[in-house]
């Protein structure tokens, strides 16, 4: 009896012990660093985790708050981490890591308006002029969103989406985004959770681009999300114009297969430079800050607006 005793509290003591070596990892002050530098750097609101860093490190923290250069410092592991809150996702080999790492430091949560709210984000250029365009458009928007407190996952693009096949299976690459968003949609079940596919086709910024947005036709969640992009874009276009509310419809193959297949609703934004001939494309400036800001505001107000029903 005393030996089975004996190994359970042996048990119970190694799990506190590991548990407590692991809740930390450790980073090397540089000059200038002070507590809130420091934490910001590594994606952590520094007002919350504040009290937490000065318990991991009291015996290595000079005069109440000054910090050793060159000193290694103990970083709390947390959840609210931009770190954690805003991911990369290989969709091939699900492979996960942040988006960002030097631009932590000017990264602060606004609200937390978004808390509840998940976010894929899949990005597709049409040539290699578009790839930086697209991708910082991407990133600015998945940062709005997080200081915010929003969950992003920024699917990396797949190199082969011309392949379609039949069914979902780990050599279609439609196929991996699906079983990738899926699986998460799953892990935050009871969370909103939105798709935006940012599509953009010979467009680098220095001209106006015509934007539309479209929907899977038997999704009215979909629908009420692009609808809710769509009208911030109205309300800045460059245009006079009145246009019609977001009918666009999905017709293209890799977008119908996503929206039959996976669970949360989804949207499809596209950019292509600016004509005269369409009816349906909203006119807009290509500033890049300023068009990530304008997305963000639309996804704002379809979730604040929101009765929630996931």
């Amino acid at each position: 009896m005393k030996i089975r005793l004996f190994l359970l509290f042996w048990v119970w003591a190694s799990a506190l012990i590991f548990s407590q070596e692991n809740n930390y990892f450790t980073v090397v002050a540089e000059q200038g660093d002070g507590i809130f530098s420091l934490l910001r750097k590594q994606g952590l609101d520094p007002v919350k985790h504040y009290g937490e860093f000065l318990e991991l490190n009291s015996d290595k923290i000079k005069e109440g708050s000054a910090l050793k250069l060159g000193e290694h410092y103990k970083i709390p592991y947390a959840d609210d981490s931009f770190r954690k809150t805003g991911v990369i996702v290989e969709a091939e080999k699900e492979v996960e890591q942040p988006i960002f790492d030097k631009e932590l430091a000017e990264m602060s949560l606004k609200s937390e308006k978004l808390k509840d709210a998940v976010y894929y984000l899949i990005t597709e250029k049409g040539t290699e002029e578009d790839e930086n365009f697209v991708k910082d458009i991407s990133e600015q928007l998945a940062a709005g969103l997080m200081v915010h407190g929003a969950k992003v996952y920024l699917m990396e693009e797949n190199s082969s989406l011309d392949k379609i096949a039949d069914s979902v299976s780990t050599d279609n690459p439609m196929g991996d985004y699906i079983r990738v968003i899926n699986k998460r949609y799953l892990q935050h079940m009871g969370k909103y959770q939105r798709v935006l596919i940012i599509r953009g086709e010979y467009v680098s910024g220095g001209r106006n681009m015509d934007v539309a947005i479209y929907h899977y036709n038997k999704s009215t969640q979909g629908q009420r999300f692009a609808q809710s992009i769509q009208n911030v874009f109205q309300e800045n276009s460059v245009s006079n114009k009145t246009f019609e509310e977001a009918s666009l419809i999905f017709e293209d193959q890799n977008s119908l297969y996503l929206a039959k297949n996976i669970l949360p609703a989804i949207s499809l934004l596209t950019m292509e430079p600016a004509t005269k001939e369409s009816d349906h494309k909203i006119p807009i400036k290509t500033n890049k800050k300023e068009f990530a800001n304008l997305i963000s505001n639309g996804i704002l107000n379809d979730y604040v607006d929101l009765d929630f029903d996931n």
